[in-house]
């Protein structure tokens, strides 16, 4: 009986192990009132009060450039990007450093919350009519709260568009 409870035990633990091995790691960050996540594998690093200067002839929401340890990346402010109003910027607000196919790229976003895990098969599709620009799936985390899944891909196409 013990044998057969330990056989149990070692399946279930197979099962979860499986579980937690299709789960992608992902970064939660909060812009203009929603909460949205994209996978670890964009981010380079996560970045505060730093100098960004003013480029002419861009999009209001390409807020400029940095330096960042001799390279020279484009940073834009998320929040802009959705066409929602711009606010201040405040001690949480940071720079998330994203390398996009191969394409470095900065985004402003209200703050950073934490890495996570989640299963790309709870992850829901937003029908195309509804979709924000950046926006292409939802999940409920385990808070209640539901994040929206950030398209990196299409930051970039039109992010190259503008500038």
């Amino acid at each position: 009986m013990a044998e057969e409870f330990m056989d149990e035990f070692f399946e279930d633990e197979k099962i979860e192990e499986q579980e937690t091995n299709d789960a992608e790691r992902c970064l939660t960050f909060e812009s203009a009132g929603l909460v949205m996540y994209m996978s670890t594998s964009y981010v380079i690093e996560i970045i505060n009060d730093h100098s960004i200067t003013a480029l002419p002839m861009v999009p209001h929401y390409v807020k400029g450039i940095i330096n960042l340890r001799g390279s020279i990346l484009p940073v834009i402010d998320i929040r802009l990007l959705m066409d929602r109003e711009a606010e201040e910027y405040t001690s949480k607000t940071c720079i998330i450093v994203l390398n996009i196919e191969s394409i470095p790229i900065g985004i402003i976003v209200d703050r950073v919350r934490q890495v996570i895990d989640i299963d790309p098969d709870e992850v829901q599709s937003i029908p195309l009519r509804n979709r924000q620009k950046l926006c292409n799936g939802m999940i409920t985390l385990d808070s209640g709260e539901v994040a929206m899944s950030f398209d990196a891909e299409a930051l970039v196409q039109s992010s190259s568009e503008a500038v």
